[in-house]
């Protein structure tokens, strides 16, 4: 098709095999379109396309993707505002039968519809980083590393401390909107071989984000939507793709720390240990681990 069709905050150009769609940049245009860029949305990752009425005199064309086919959207599991929705063009009123003649073009040539079995549409790219309100959550492509914040991390955390968590021991990430109550990033272990004889279920109970060293918390201001989600989809598809058997590269050492950093952490383990949190054996073996880090 190759024409290109623009409305508020992005333009959608349809190609022969895809929808190309690029985020304008701008204080009214949503920060997690900013943060997406550009995303090319192959047709057969899209099952329909509708055009609704909007608001203030506007119209709505939107793509339906297909279950599976867009990591963002999984992580993302029901959480965007519409408002936040990618897969939205909105336009004027005026624009309404234009848009109804790209739909239908757009329709005749879908031929997929449901699950897919792999990521049809890219993931955002690493390395990726954000703070949340307890750490700084890092993304190299091979492993996801939580640093802890002295000023929010829990004891809890601190004890843990620093973690590390390679993709090939991985099965998923779970995405809670910091515009929600308690939003958080977790980290979901990949899944046991089941047992051969069936077993009554004893799993413990999943701690608390706050406490769990596989996640950290967001609070005001941190973990924001533009800067958490799209860290969480370039996991999932990280995991997928090791998942289906791709190569293993050899891991990078991990960068010697600074020594002020240490000094400082050494410092907090001591107060957590005046207070009672840490017992002594903790003290000292904690202590001697951030000293080898030197």
């Amino acid at each position: 098709m190759g024409d290109v069709l623009a409305g508020f905050h992005a333009a959608w150009e349809f190609e022969s095999d895809s929808v190309l769609i690029r985020y304008e940049r701008g204080i009214r245009t949503p920060k997690l379109f900013q943060a997406l860029g550009e995303r090319r949305v192959p047709l057969e990752a899209i099952e329909g396309v509708t055009l609704t009425p909007g608001r203030r005199g506007t119209v709505v064309l939107r793509v339906q993707p297909r279950a599976g086919a867009d990591p963002l959207i999984e992580a993302a599991a029901g959480q965007l505002k519409e408002s936040g929705d990618p897969y939205r063009l909105v336009l004027p009123a005026e624009r309404e039968t234009l848009a109804e003649y790209y739909a239908e073009e757009l329709r005749a040539l879908l031929t997929e519809t449901g699950k897919t079995e792999r990521y049809l549409v890219a993931a955002p790219e690493a390395p990726l980083h954000f703070k949340a309100y307890d750490g700084k959550a890092s993304f190299d492509g091979e492993a996801v590393s939580f640093r802890w914040f002295w000023t929010g991390a829990s004891s809890a955390k601190w004890k843990a401390g620093d973690q590390s968590f390679p993709v090939a021991d991985l099965g998923g990430v779970e995405w809670r909107s910091p515009e929600m109550f308690e939003g958080y990033l977790r980290l979901l272990p990949r899944d046991a071989a089941p047992p051969a004889v069936p077993a009554v279920p004893t799993a413990p109970a999943v701690p608390q984000a706050d406490q769990d060293p596989a996640a950290v918390v967001f609070g005001l201001g941190y973990g924001l939507v533009h800067e958490s989600l799209p860290f969480a989809a370039a996991v999932l598809a990280a995991v997928r793709e090791r998942s289906a058997g791709t190569p293993v590269p050899v891991p990078v050492p991990a960068p010697r720390r600074d020594p002020a950093d240490i000094a400082e952490r050494i410092r907090h383990l001591g107060e957590l240990h005046q207070q009672g949190l840490v017992t002594d054996e903790e003290f000292s073996s904690k202590k001697a681990e951030l000293l080898a880090e030197l």
